[in-house]
């Protein structure tokens, strides 16, 4: 392969969009530690992955479809999803296959009480996606909402369905999902934030940026340090330190993201929401 086509190996899960399914089965297994569930099956597991994988790898196809054929346009990712549309696209069909078989043959009758919701997310995202896509140089923020809250809702969704004397209510209305959920729409946003900040040399929107990506953070990390005091019970504190330490991670990539490339910016991302995760296992003692 010549030199130029190579890439890291560290990059490989970023283009093949499997980092977010990695990421989603990850914290659903923190939800359902916190939540201290007696029975939860591996397909619950297996079907989140293969559903974010597929709604990633249709954005990333999206995407590309919307740019057009010329690869400036294009990011590292969405060049190597261009290049292997075929494939994609084959892998998209048998992510959603394979998850409806699992839905209805193992996945509990709950969930369809769920999907609804969720569904009304993904497909507001995918809505404003082809909307909102000719202002490319503003940042997306109401559908990074949707993005964070759709991702958000199906993670915690698919170890909630195993809580059984709970509805939907409670899981929308429980610290964890507000927390995990605007922890998600901080890491999609600030990818946003600093590819339009690296387009500009306006120290306003400098500021801006700066301002709307740290402000948030500082006070979703003083929020879990507070409820991780006041849960007297301690089953979910570490769930919140994690919390924290997501918080604090895409606080710092977020100071010295001058010193990295926009693809590592994106793997750092990920990464602070994959570092959490070993701090739960610390401190819950797994």
């Amino acid at each position: 392969m010549p030199a130029e086509q190579r890439k890291p190996f560290w990059l490989y899960p970023n283009l093949l969009s499997m980092d977010a399914p990695l990421v989603a089965v990850s914290w659903l297994y923190l939800f359902a530690k916190t939540w201290r569930l007696g029975y939860h099956p591996w397909e619950a597991y297996v079907s989140l992955g293969l559903v974010v994988w597929g709604i990633y790898m249709t954005d990333r196809l999206l995407d590309v479809s919307l740019r057009g054929a010329s690869t400036d346009m294009l990011a590292i990712r969405h060049q190597f999803h261009q290049r292997h549309q075929r494939v994609f696209r084959g892998g998209v069909i048998a992510a959603f296959t394979l998850a409806l078989l699992l839905v209805l043959t193992k996945i509990p009758m709950t969930i369809y009480k769920h999907l609804l919701f969720g569904g009304v997310l993904v497909a507001g995202f995918f809505g404003l996606s082809m909307l909102t896509y000719q202002a490319a140089r503003e940042v997306p923020l109401t559908k990074n909402v949707l993005a964070g809250l759709a991702f958000a809702f199906g993670t915690a969704m698919m170890a909630h369905l195993y809580r059984w004397e709970y509805g939907i209510y409670d899981l929308l209305a429980s610290r964890e999902f507000v927390c995990f959920a605007v922890l998600c729409i901080l890491n999609i946003s600030a990818i946003d934030l600093w590819e339009n900040a690296s387009r500009s040399v306006d120290l306003e929107i400098h500021a801006s940026h700066e301002l709307s990506l740290t402000l948030p953070l500082i006070l979703l990390g003083a929020a879990s340090l507070v409820f991780a005091l006041l849960d007297y019970g301690q089953a979910a504190r570490p769930f919140y330190y994690a919390i924290l330490t997501g918080s604090a991670l895409l606080y710092i990539i977020n100071r010295l993201r001058s010193q990295f490339s926009m693809d590592t910016l994106r793997v750092l991302a990920n990464l602070a929401l994959l570092v959490p995760v070993l701090v739960f296992l610390a401190a819950a003692g797994e």
